[in-house]
């Protein structure tokens, strides 16, 4: 029955991947495959692992990853309303209107020194959100857009890649006890750094970049339009960033789970909200308009279940029992690591690939699957490898449009091409990722 549980798997993932032409939402065969692949091991009376490496009951098992599955989607929802309450009291209108500058190269810069900080501090899906709206905004014609948003999507998910909460595959390794607040920022910051300043510079002297954004009217007008701020914006803002910020500092002081952080941050930022008043004439029928309701209503529940089905489906992978290399019975993708790690014998090279295959197969299982492939006896929390496995899953998938959360977001957003994206973006993020690996492999050779 591991042969079936297997093709479950690669059928769904062959419909997530081909969502558009089949016309069918991700979520659907991810959440289907995740329930099937469970059905194929229980119909198949299979033996099945938990996290010690030994047999248990399916509903054990089952029940252990849930509980560790449910952390996470826990810790998202809360950190996408914080979100949502401060796009709703325009919080992010506060930093947008300060980039008055017309010239392309500088406005290049800017984008994408605030794309990196932003997903660090939010996340890189969020960040990506606010900037192409901003950029709506800033440039008025499509063409010039496209060259900045594909830009931005290459710094937010490098600004996402060094932070815990700046990315969900980094937070699903901090969740897991893989990394550290702490470790994670120390060796991964400059790395994503340089993953982002190599491809800018490159584009600088691009005829992309060259010259003046093209004058529209109306733009000063956007930019000064007293409207687009509130009273409450600037308030929500540093509360619902801060509120976010607070979190690993509440992990690190209580060692309680992430998401306790969360929701304590989520609890703070929504009574902030419950009394702040966003207009001069505020009145009791327009609060519906600001509340954390209105929030609640806006989060993209269909991400949610996207990755409960993937990563119930991984966790079938992972506890189905499997003869491993050393006689004893291993989950399935801790048999597969063994053969990987034999057939390459370069771990660096092995992770370096991962992050190619985060371009084509969405990251979140990947790095649901390597986290079942590497046991924590031989790679403890703050690994190199976890580090590694960090970075390439959050910055390689920016070669693909597809690649990452904040590529399909702006491809959602703006119709951005794939053919489009490949020919004029992918070659800069190539660089930018290899850049980042190479000072990353070297810091460790050295340090």
């Amino acid at each position: 029955m591991i042969l079936p549980i297997i093709l479950c798997f690669v059928i769904g993932y062959a419909a997530i991947v081909f969502e558009h032409p089949l016309k069918l939402d991700k979520t659907v065969p991810a959440i289907i495959m995740g329930a099937v692949c469970w059905a194929l091991v229980s119909l198949g009376h299979l033996d099945v692992v938990g996290a010690d490496h030994q047999i248990h009951s399916l509903e054990d098992v089952l029940l252990h990853h849930i509980g560790k599955i449910a952390e996470i989607l826990f810790f998202l929802i809360g950190a996408m309303t914080i979100v949502e309450l401060v796009d709703l009291h325009r919080g992010f209108a506060v930093i947008t209107s300060r980039i008055k500058t017309t010239k392309k190269s500088t406005m290049l810069w800017l984008i994408c020194v605030l794309a990196f900080f932003l997903s660090a501090t939010l996340d890189n899906l969020a960040a990506t959100i606010v900037l192409v709206s901003l950029l709506r905004r800033l440039i008025h014609d499509r063409t010039e857009r496209l060259w900045f948003i594909s830009m931005a999507v290459i710094a937010a998910n490098a600004g996402g890649a060094w932070s815990p909460i700046g990315d969900v595959t980094t937070t699903m390794l901090w969740i897991g006890e893989k990394v550290t607040t702490v470790g994670l920022i120390g060796q991964l910051v400059l790395p994503s750094i340089v993953c982002i300043v190599v491809p800018v510079i490159i584009a600088s002297f691009m005829p992309a970049f060259k010259g003046n954004i093209s004058a529209a009217p109306g733009i000063e007008d956007d930019l000064s339009n007293s409207e687009e701020r509130l009273l409450s914006s600037k308030t929500m803002l540093l509360v619902g960033v801060g509120a976010l910020v607070f979190v690993p500092i509440f992990k690190s002081v209580t060692h309680l789970p992430p998401y306790v952080g969360m929701m304590l941050s989520l609890g703070i930022v929504w009574l902030v909200s419950e009394y702040i008043h966003p207009e001069e004439e505020f009145t009791e029928e327009r609060k519906h308009l600001y509340s954390a309701h209105k929030a609640l209503s806006r989060i993209e529940l269909s991400s949610i279940l996207f990755f409960l089905g993937i990563l119930v489906a991984v966790a079938a992978l992972e506890s189905v029992a499997v003869m491993g290399a050393n006689g004893h019975q291993v989950g399935l993708l801790m048999s597969m690591a063994e053969q990987l790690d034999a057939a390459v014998p370069n771990q660096n090279l092995v992770i370096i690939i991962l992050g190619f295959l985060s371009a084509i197969i969405d990251n979140v299982p990947l790095v649901a699957a390597s986290m079942g492939m590497y046991p924590m006896e031989t790679y403890p929390t703050d690994s190199v490898l976890w580090h590694f496995i960090a970075y390439s899953a959050g910055t390689g998938g920016s070669m693909l449009i597809i690649g990452s959360a904040a590529g399909v977001a702006a491809m959602g957003m703006e119709k951005i091409d794939f053919i489009w994206y490949l020919k004029n973006i992918s070659w800069l993020a190539l660089i930018g990722f290899l850049a980042g690996a190479g000072v990353f492999i070297l810091s460790q050779s050295l340090f």
